[in-house]
């Protein structure tokens, strides 16, 4: 579930619960995409909250074919509001590994499509007492529809990462707001993650780990 803030505490419900573990946290500002490299680019377009991207256009195919070397970031200005996602696929191939990518310092999530990145996000992240894990996690179960056993709380769009809990889901993505460990995004963009994970598909979780161009996914 996520509490908002009153004082050094959060406190109260929030409209959709995080399954996880429980805790409470007071995000900071505003997550940034510098901390994933994803400030690099020198088109920046800006999208609207809640909106697509239509008009980024994706650089030229690098001459390395590895699917998990990146070749393409989402030219976004600035860091991420809450609330705010980007999408665009034009010039990704419509086949190749999915790698989805968590930054816990930038608060920042990244799908990528054969090195291309297609998606990303703000999201709500766990509490310093019941954080968000980092590590390599493959998604193990997948439910449009799915209310959490913990909690007894609705979480649309639900991708199992562990088995104590922690998933990816829809959440309200605000300032002030925390989960229980889970990651928490904006409805819309997480059902256009759900519709293109796939099971064993894997999800990198770090903390403040640099990367660009040319570098590779899945090193650790």
């Amino acid at each position: 579930m996520k509490r908002t803030a009153k004082g050094p505490m959060l406190l109260g419900a929030a409209f959709v619960a995080l399954a996880g573990v429980a805790g409470a946290f007071l995000l900071a500002d505003e997550p940034s995409r510098a901390a994933d490299g994803l400030a690099m680019q020198k088109a920046p377009v800006k999208a609207a909250a809640m909106q697509p991207v239509t008009d980024a256009q994706p650089s030229a195919k690098p001459a390395n074919n590895d699917p998990f070397v990146i070749k393409r970031v989402l030219p976004i200005e600035g860091p991420i509001k809450y609330g705010e996602w980007y999408w665009n696929e034009e010039g990704a191939p419509a086949d190749g590994p999915i790698i989805i990518t968590v930054d816990l310092d930038a608060r920042v999530l990244s799908i990528f499509r054969a090195g291309y990145e297609i998606g990303a996000t703000a999201v709500l992240l766990g509490t310093e007492e019941k954080p968000t894990p980092t590590g390599v996690f493959p998604i193990t179960q997948k439910e449009r529809h799915h209310v959490s056993n913990l909690y007894d709380a609705e979480m649309p769009y639900m991708q199992r990462l562990t088995n104590d809990g922690i998933t990816l889901h829809a959440s309200e993505v605000e300032w002030g707001y925390a989960s229980h460990g889970c990651i928490g995004m904006p409805e819309s963009f997480a059902a256009k993650v759900f519709a293109t994970t796939h099971l064993g598909d894997r999800v990198f979780i770090t903390r403040g780990k640099m990367v660009k161009t040319g570098d590779s996914l899945v090193e650790s």
